[in-house]
């Protein structure tokens, strides 16, 4: 199970479950909606808030949140990513992040969506993306940066061997279990080198495939808490699920092996369907 890590060390050890970008963090023109939904994450004791940086709506709602509860504000942990390759344009996404979110640094800021070896030679490259983030580190623009990736597991071994990175944001579910890669190959790696592990896609892609297959959130959130992260996020679209999310992750016992191994099993026939999301963002 988790123990220290440098991820650990920027969150501390009450956070065990965080916020996701899915859900309606992922829409635009719900902001009523949005709030609610924040308030009610932030009311069950969720103290980390990832965003997903495809729409620029979240930021806003994000920077109209805290605007909203500025004592809430300087309680929680925020991340943010940028997708851009190369230095310039990944300084010039954390401008804009950091404005629309009204805040003057992240707590981590991640490399998102690392998908081939084109994306690693362009990072690591001379102007590459990288000495952004290693500038933003040094200079506290960002307590910590990290890579999220779900695509090949090999392309982010090669990020957790070869930069010098505070997390690995990636897939953990009972699918990934069934086909191996990211959680017997990427995390074991990543926790020799004290690099911390978030969790995503606990419900497969865009938070619903798995639970359209009959398997409840609260079990999934439940699986993912059992295995060798650091912490696990997931997206939600109302109060109601942002309270479940909190709840579970507060009151929920590590689960079993034997319970662990019913759920791989359950999905092993239909896992590399299930795993689509490989494919797409």
């Amino acid at each position: 199970m988790a123990g220290d890590s440098r991820l650990r060390r920027l969150i501390g050890n009450v956070y065990r479950i965080g916020l996701g970008g899915e859900g309606v963090l992922r829409t635009e023109g719900r902001e009523q909606e949005t709030q609610k939904m924040l308030e009610a994450a932030y009311e069950g004791g969720i103290r980390y808030f990832d965003s997903d940086l495809l729409t620029r709506t979240v930021k806003r709602y994000y920077g109209r949140f805290w605007d909203q509860h500025p004592d809430w504000k300087t309680l929680a942990f925020q991340t943010s990513k940028s997708a851009q390759r190369d230095a310039k344009g990944a300084s010039a996404d954390l401008t804009r992040t950091l404005s629309r979110m009204g805040r003057d640094r992240h707590g981590l800021w991640q490399i998102h969506d690392v998908r081939n070896s084109n994306d690693i030679r362009r990072i690591e490259g001379s102007g590459g993306a990288l000495k952004a983030f290693y500038h933003a580190r040094e200079t506290g623009t960002a307590l910590g940066i990290g890579v999220t990736g779900h695509h090949d597991p090999e392309v982010l071994l090669h990020a957790v061997t070869h930069w010098d990175i505070d997390s690995v944001l990636l897939p953990v579910n009972p699918v990934e279990s069934a086909i191996g890669g990211f959680l017997d190959r990427v995390i074991p790696v990543a926790r020799e080198r004290g690099i911390g592990v978030i969790g995503m896609k606990t419900m497969g892609a865009g938070n619903y495939i798995l639970p359209k297959a009959g398997l409840l959130p609260e079990v999934l959130i439940r699986f993912a808490l059992s295995q060798d992260v650091d912490l696990v996020i997931a997206g939600c679209s109302t109060p109601e699920e942002a309270r479940l999310l909190a709840r579970t992750g507060k009151d929920s016992s590590p689960m079993e092996e034997e319970e662990q191994a019913v759920l791989v099993d359950t999905v092993r026939p239909f896992a590399d369907r299930l795993a689509f999301y490989q494919g797409v963002i």
